[in-house]
């Protein structure tokens, strides 16, 4: 014989979700600046690896434009300051 008493539970639980909005940092060729000086500010800004700036800095100048990283706009805000400090055309899109 069961003797405990039934417990019904009705509980609501609300989820809290965090929307991040993924932005890019999207740097654009010119006339001005050198392969070799937007390879190195990809490398010291974004961290890219060699390999890797290059091949975006190849991008930027036969497509015009190359998103170099994504993140947050707080993220990418900074790396755009210090690549607009070189010289170099970009925004946070």
């Amino acid at each position: 014989m069961n003797t405990r008493p039934q417990i019904d539970y009705n509980e609501e639980v609300l989820l809290l979700e965090e929307e991040i909005e993924e932005r890019s940092l999207v740097v654009y060729n010119d006339d001005v600046n050198t392969f070799e000086h937007v390879i190195n500010t990809l490398i010291d800004v974004c961290g890219h690896q060699p390999q890797q700036a290059e091949q975006c800095t190849l991008l930027i100048h036969y497509k015009g434009q190359c998103a170099v990283k994504n993140g947050t706009y707080e993220e990418l805000e900074p790396m755009c300051t210090a690549i607009h400090d070189r010289g170099i055309s970009a925004d946070v899109v």
